[in-house]
């Protein structure tokens, strides 16, 4: 049991799309599918109150034994393991957005949750195979971040529009300057905009397209943008359809 815990005892390369990796994949859907089907049945606002304080407990528990485990094995440092990256935020500020309601928070998260998390499970940035405890703490943590979306729309009927997505995507540039400054006092690289993760991920493909760094942020810029664009597709298609219904409806017989 302790080697799960072990930094060394990597149980094989972490390989994409593995057979673990798909199941693991398909629990975090299936967990969201319940979750929704689950509280609009039984439709409670005590209930729905209570899962918003369990699920906040699973983001900050997580978050905390993370930390205690880099403390532990002696690999903590100030440049790389604070929550800063996105999805590190939105872990520690999600609680605040369940339990507090705040419109703001739901946008930023939706956003950089949908596809940062989302992002995070399908190319982990993990060298641990299955089950080691860094890649079973990498899908609990992105996997209660969508929860924690998902929850927001489809439980409390949150949504996102056009001028959150500006919104977002402006308040993003400015924190990735912020941040920048900060990787250059503390020698960290928080949103990986000083250099790609060591493992895997989608930001080997943009190196190959656009060039090393700092070339590569260009394209982490337009794949933000796509990614907004993505997310925010189909409640701009709801709308749409909407509008149709209402001019249809309104036009005299």
């Amino acid at each position: 049991m302790v080697q799960y815990f072990d930094p060394n005892y990597l149980l094989g390369e972490f390989r994409l799309f593995s057979l673990p990796h798909i199941i693991a994949l398909l629990v975090v859907a299936a967990l969201n599918v319940i979750m929704v089907l689950a509280l609009k049945r039984v439709n409670s606002e005590k209930v729905n109150k209570y899962f918003c304080y369990i699920l906040s407990f699973i983001l900050l528990a997580q978050e905390l034994s993370l930390n205690i485990w880099y403390i532990c094995v002696g690999k903590w440092s100030v440049g790389h393991h604070l929550p800063l990256h996105l999805c590190g935020l939105a872990v520690v500020l999600s609680p605040i957005m369940l339990i507090g309601k705040k419109k703001l928070l739901y946008e930023l998260f939706y956003f950089w949750g949908m596809g940062g998390a989302i992002q995070s499970i399908l190319t982990p940035d993990n060298a641990y195979g299955f089950p080691h405890y860094r890649i079973l703490q990498t899908f609990v943590s992105h996997g209660a971040i969508i929860m924690a979306i998902i929850y927001m729309t489809f439980i409390e009927g949150y949504r996102p529009t056009f001028k959150s997505l500006i919104k977002t995507f402006v308040i993003t540039n400015i924190y990735m300057g912020v941040i920048a400054v900060f990787n250059l006092l503390v020698g960290g690289n928080y949103l990986f905009i000083c250099g790609p993760p060591e493992t895997p991920t989608l930001i080997d493909f943009l190196i190959q397209v656009f060039g090393p760094w700092p070339w590569y942020i260009i394209g982490l810029e337009i794949i933000g943008i796509i990614s907004f664009l993505v997310y925010y597709s189909p409640f701009l298609i709801k709308d749409l359809v909407t509008k149709i219904k209402e001019r249809r409806s309104s036009q005299p017989v």
